[in-house]
């Protein structure tokens, strides 16, 4: 196997570099040719990566965590070529929808060069402009794109208790904000939301933030987006309901709504929406499930 190996152009050294360089000796330890490729900027890097695919490399592996992962999704989607995961970022979302995020280095090459592969759906945005992009996570918009946006700020702490402290700076700002929401329901039926919402939050995967359950039951392989909106209620009554998210037990609460789409319409004034951890764009947006449209390297289920 000849595999490509992309590592975060925007870290090329520290965590990243020493596990794509541990996971790259590994590989090549047990016969797997590894060529490790990283541009200087994000669109250096999407070049690259299609260079290698046009020349017919086998797979493309990432060292880095969920936005290097989506960098590399946008290429692979649809492909065929296979997408193994070096987990080293902040987050590790995605590796965690899928057992991956605990792998060390040594781990995670062993677990390529086995060659387990899974298709998983993704996620497409449509932007009013027509432009579009796939995730592979899950998409926020109100209250924890906000808290995105002052996390992704924030120089300290690393890791999950970053949004923590994310979290409870925006709390004390929380409100309710006007969206306008339209889901096609998985029997094909349309349903339309319309008033204030805390937030909106589009998952492919079950868990953003660092691991935050915010959509539990979300299954990659179903075909289907997880769709949760909260509504507005009493400070104290929503600082209740952040443990039960923590949890993923907040299905129960009423200020939450929860449903299962095949494509979800968001709109909201001057509301900036997060992808794998990520702005990706001002609402209005369109979220359509890409089924199948990614294969990874993943245990087998």
């Amino acid at each position: 196997m000849n595999v490509t190996m992309l590592v975060n152009p925007a870290a090329r050294s520290g965590a990243h570099t020493g596990a794509a360089m541990a996971a790259a000796d590994r590989l090549r330890e047990i016969g797997v040719r590894t060529t490790i490729v990283s541009g200087g900027s994000a669109s250096e890097s999407s070049a690259l990566l299609r260079t290698a695919i046009d020349l017919g490399t086998d797979a493309v592996v990432v060292a880095g965590g969920d936005g290097t992962v989506s960098l590399a999704v946008q290429e692979l989607a649809h492909t065929g070529v296979p997408l193994g995961i070096v987990p080293s970022g902040t987050g590790n979302d995605f590796a965690g929808a899928l057992g991956l995020h605990e792998l060390d280095a040594i781990a995670a090459a062993d677990l390529i060069a086995a060659g387990t592969i899974r298709a998983l759906d993704l996620a497409l945005i449509t932007r009013a402009d027509g432009s579009a992009q796939f995730f592979a996570s899950v998409l926020a918009s109100g209250f924890d794109s906000k808290v995105n946006d002052r996390a992704n700020a924030m120089t300290w702490p690393r890791g999950g208790s970053r949004y923590t402290i994310a979290i409870a700076l925006e709390f004390l700002r929380l409100g309710g904000i006007p969206f306008g929401v339209e889901l096609r329901l998985a029997d094909g039926t349309l349903e339309r939301i319309d008033g204030d919402l805390v937030m909106a939050t589009v998952g492919n995967t079950a868990m953003y933030g660092g691991g935050i359950p915010i959509c539990p039951d979300a299954d990659p392989g179903d075909g289907l987006l997880d769709v949760t909106l909260v509504r507005p209620a009493g400070r104290l009554r929503l600082a209740r309901l952040i443990p039960r998210v923590y949890r993923g037990t907040h299905a129960a609460v009423p200020e939450v709504l929860m449903r299962r789409a095949t494509s979800v319409s968001l709109s909201s004034p001057g509301v900036t929406a997060y992808a794998d951890g990520d702005p990706v764009g001002a609402l209005p947006l369109t979220i359509d499930v890409a089924p199948g449209a990614l294969r990874v390297f993943a245990p087998a289920v």
